[in-house]
């Protein structure tokens, strides 16, 4: 990857060649692509602008050739900096009101030693953790004071390890440095930023023949994702025209986000516990082209359905899975989500310093989510790209942490805190939703000839287990 780039779209130019060269894609398409704005719109010490436009770009560009390959136009691809960072806040709203991302118990604390940031959005984590600070009973009985008082007795590390040795997600906040000198970054940092890897043989699996103006269209994706950034992959896909097929399981809990990243998705649910259900979902597996999940470490692979049992069921298939920490090093197995990766591995420590502030301070957007997200869906139509003119079975890999080592090479940005956070509300469009009232930032990627999709969100459950 290059060196440190300046906060304008030249450098997000060059960032996004990067990834195309990765992919392992012609570079003469990168000459489709329109990039426009400069300066960034958030505040920040990082580059997130180029980082939003690069992937967001990718994934668009993508789509365009994914088109071409189809027999469709090599549409022209459209991207101001600063949609791009506009989708990256994640902005909707419900009912004329802006939904919290944060549970009351989630957020950094102090402690003995540091700083702690506790994920508590789900109910048996935020339980986990306040059993571990011995503050047992009804959740609604503690504050943060409470959690506060209860974390004097611990130094970061401590709480950080105990807690992983239960399942539950908490990052004591290092620096740069500190983070740098653990054994998992050491081995995470021998990986490339995303991995497209074949893993079997099988003949160029036949699409079926897209319609003008939809580069996905025909093309089916299973969604068995949760959190941001694998349901942003999904959402960014139907954009593009793919049937997005979310399998949701009836007892799992999600986040309210979950309004704004099925956009465009059938939502259907599956209780993957039991076998009858299991059996529905091979059965969907055969009919797809995509398969994105983001199970914890070898969960998938517990229920019937690795990358490689999915080579054999549909041989042709393109696996995507999504991780936190990566798939090697001793946090490999670790459960993460983007605020605790950016606390983890720097990021916090560093922005706070950057801002003047004697705290860590978390990045304007969840970077590492959306980053993630974005990249997921560029390398699934890059391998699904290559299985058509290569064949086999594809698997591609993307980590929260891989997308923070990757954010972290493109250098910082100074004197960047004086701005106040974008306006939004009249940014967003209206789309149809049996959640409620929905209006959210639209995708900031404009590809020629495309209809922007206003597909609708839905709960799930809503549509059966079948493809259209």
């Amino acid at each position: 990857m290059a060196g440190p780039l300046t906060a304008d779209a030249g450098g997000a130019r060059e960032t996004l060649g990067n990834l195309w060269a990765l992919a392992g894609l012609p570079g003469s398409v990168v000459e489709r692509l329109a990039l426009t704005g400069e300066g960034p719109l958030l505040p920040t010490s990082f580059h997130v602008g180029v980082a939003a436009q690069s992937t967001i770009g990718a994934a668009a560009l993508a789509a365009s050739f994914v088109s071409s390959t189809r027999g469709g136009p090599a549409s022209a691809v459209h991207l101001d900096m600063h949609d791009a960072e506009r989708e990256c806040t994640g902005y909707f709203e419900l009912n004329g009101a802006v939904p919290s991302a944060w549970a009351p118990l989630s957020g950094l604390y102090p402690c003995r030693d540091g700083f702690v940031r506790i994920h508590a959005n789900f109910d048996h984590h935020r339980d986990g953790a306040l059993a571990l600070l011995g503050l047992g009973g009804d959740a609604s009985r503690y504050d943060k004071d409470d959690v506060v008082r209860a974390l004097g007795d611990w130094n970061a590390e401590d709480f950080e390890t105990a807690a992983a040795e239960r399942g539950l997600v908490v990052s004591a906040a290092r620096s740069f440095d500190e983070w740098d000198a653990g054994p998992h970054a050491r081995a995470a940092a021998t990986l490339p930023l995303f991995s497209i890897e074949r893993i079997g043989d099988a003949p160029p699996m036949d699409l079926p023949a897209g319609e003008a103006g939809a580069p996905l269209d025909g093309i089916r994706v299973l969604d068995l994702t949760r959190i941001l950034a694998g349901p942003t992959c999904g959402r960014v896909l139907a954009a593009y025209g793919a049937d997005v097929l979310l399998i949701n399981g009836p007892h799992l809990p999600n986040i309210d986000a979950i309004a704004d990243t099925s956009r465009g998705k059938r939502s259907a649910q599956l209780d993957l516990r039991e076998a009858a259900e299991r059996a529905q979902l091979e059965s969907l597996a055969r009919g797809a082209h995509v398969f994105v999940e983001g199970y914890r470490s070898g969960g998938i692979a517990e229920l019937g359905f690795s990358p490689q049992a999915l080579a054999t069921m549909r041989p042709g298939i393109v696996t995507l899975s999504l991780s936190a920490y990566g798939p090697i090093g001793p946090w490999s197995a670790r459960r993460g989500f983007d605020s605790l990766v950016q606390t983890a591995t720097g990021f916090n420590h560093a922005e706070g310093r950057a801002a003047g502030k004697d705290r860590p301070r978390a990045l304007p957007v969840q970077m590492l989510d959306y980053g993630a997200g974005f990249l997921m869906a560029f390398g699934a139509q890059a391998a699904l790209v290559r299985q058509q003119h290569e064949g086999g079975s594809w698997h591609v890999r993307v980590s929260l942490l891989q997308v923070a080592n990757w954010l972290r090479s493109l250098g910082r940005v100074d004197d960047n805190f004086s701005g106040e956070r974008p306006e939004l509300k009249t940014r967003c469009e209206n789309y149809p939703s049996n959640f409620g009232e929905l209006r959210a930032v639209p995708h900031a990627a404009r590809i020629e000839d495309l209809v922007p999709s206003n597909g609708g969100s839905w709960r799930p459950g809503t549509h059966d287990p079948v493809w259209a």
